[in-house]
C-alpha cells in the first residue's frame, strides 16, 4: 500500500477475515489438548472433594457403646 492509497472497507474486511482464518485454525489445533486437560482437572476436583468429605465424616463420627444388662 502506497501512501496515497486509502484504506477501503474491502481492505479491512480482508485483514479481518485473514486474522479471524488464524485464530480458528489454531483454536481448532488446540482444541482437543484442552478438553483433555479440562476433563483430567474435573475429575481431580470431584476425588479432592470426595476425600474432603469422607475425613470430615470420620471427625465428626460417633462411638456408641452398647452395653447389655
Amino acid at each position: 500500500m502506497s501512501d496515497t492509497e486509502k484504506i477501503t472497507r474491502e481492505h479491512l474486511e480482508a485483514k479481518f477475515h485473514a486474522l479471524q482464518q488464524g485464530l480458528q485454525g489454531k483454536v481448532a489445533n488446540k482444541k482437543d489438548s484442552l478438553t483433555t486437560i479440562v476433563a483430567i482437572v474435573g475429575v481431580v476436583v470431584v476425588l479432592l472433594a470426595y476425600a474432603i468429605g469422607r475425613r470430615g465424616g470420620r471427625k465428626r463420627r460417633s462411638v456408641v457403646e452398647i452395653r447389655r444388662g
